[in-house]
């Protein structure tokens, strides 16, 4: 029997900068959807597990100029999950038929167009969170950027920041298996350890190693070939002093910037002159532009088969209850998350 009601988390308040807090968001109860609202084509999902990712940070903004719409202010959180057809309308879907959701909504149930979800590929011994896990959005993003605009050769060495979170883990083991020295930044000692257990060639804890540019330099002697920057700021310019001649940049995120206050607050890097002596490129990306690509096949090929091979390890920071989201939310901006973080429904 369907529930009389649902859970939802909705925007309270917009964070236009610093730090969002648990007053921005609403979790409610409200009445569930029934079969009998269902217009022609659309279903009624019931999420099983829900992504959480930095670039949200930016979706509670209200911010109009972004490459992402933000939220909308009382109206339901957003991102990407994986679910089950609790009742359909459309003939594409039929009940208990595993979907993913780009946009999906943050509900216990909703109802949406069959237009917005598509079924989850059909993959031997897959658990359902793995498509916001290994398979997700952060693992491609970490494939597009160490594996295709990098252009990473076997003898390399790459430099990877945040490298136990989504993104980072699976830079660090693509990056190995093609043949890298790899080396890792993180912000705990067991988040270093867990670094070094995937491969890793040397890792160091940003928060204890005292000056970042000595600490890269102690890393990596030999210069960095490739800097995969998933934080910005004070850090990428130490990653630029230690740059070798056509180095490659990929700017992947920049989530020790996402919470200033105001302009001011914002780190001014001041070694952009190594780009030009060293003759290096800076690219930054946006995951959604290749999806449409034959690198999304490429991807889900690769790691889905090192992944089954037990070559690939990806480590979850799972949160249960989605009425328990806005803390998670406000976890993976603080970086206590350890791993790609998600969220139970």
């Amino acid at each position: 029997m369907s529930p009389s009601t649902i859970t939802r988390v909705a925007l309270s308040s917009y964070v236009p900068a610093g730090n969002a807090k648990l007053s921005d968001f609403a979790v409610e109860q409200v009445p569930a959807p029934t079969k009998d609202q269902l217009k022609e084509g659309q279903v009624i999902v019931k999420p099983l597990y829900f992504s959480v990712d930095p670039y949200q940070r930016g979706r509670l903004s209200g911010a109009t100029d972004s490459y992402v719409a933000s939220y909308v202010k009382g109206q339901p959180i957003t991102n990407f999950l994986v679910g089950a057809i609790a009742e359909s309308s459309s003939k594409d879907f039929k009940q208990g038929d595993l979907v993913l959701a780009s946009n999906g909504s943050w509900e216990t149930e909703y109802i949406t167009d069959a237009s917005a979800i598509s079924k989850a590929p059909v993959q031997q011994r897959v658990d359902p969170k793995d498509y916001v896990g290994v398979l997700s959005m952060p693992s491609f993003t970490a494939y597009v950027g160490a594996a295709v605009l990098a252009k990473p050769k076997a003898g390399e060495t790459i430099l990877v920041s945040s490298a136990s979170g989504a993104v980072g883990q699976m830079v660090v083991q693509l990056a190995k298996a093609r043949g890298l020295r790899v080396v890792g930044v993180a912000g705990s000692d067991e988040k270093v350890e867990y670094v070094k257990s995937l491969g890793a060639d040397a890792a160091f804890n940003y928060k204890t190693c005292g000056d970042f540019t000595k600490a890269i330099r102690g890393a990596a002697p030999e210069g960095i070939d490739i800097y995969f920057d998933n934080v910005g700021g004070e850090f990428l310019d130490a990653a630029l002093a230690n740059i070798n001649t056509h180095a490659r940049i990929i700017i992947c995120g920049a989530i020790s910037q996402y919470n200033a206050s105001s302009p001011d607050e914002l780190y001014g890097v001041k070694n952009l002159t190594k780009v030009l002596v060293k003759k290096a490129t800076i690219q930054g990306f946006i995951i959604t532009d290749y999806y449409s690509t034959p690198h999304f096949g490429e991807f889900t090929k690769e790691v889905s088969s090192l992944y089954h091979e037990g070559k690939i390890k990806y480590r979850l920071s799972e949160t249960q209850g989605l009425e328990n989201g806005p803390q998670a939310i406000l976890d993976l901006f603080a970086g206590k998350n350890f791993g790609k973080s998600i969220i139970k429904a």
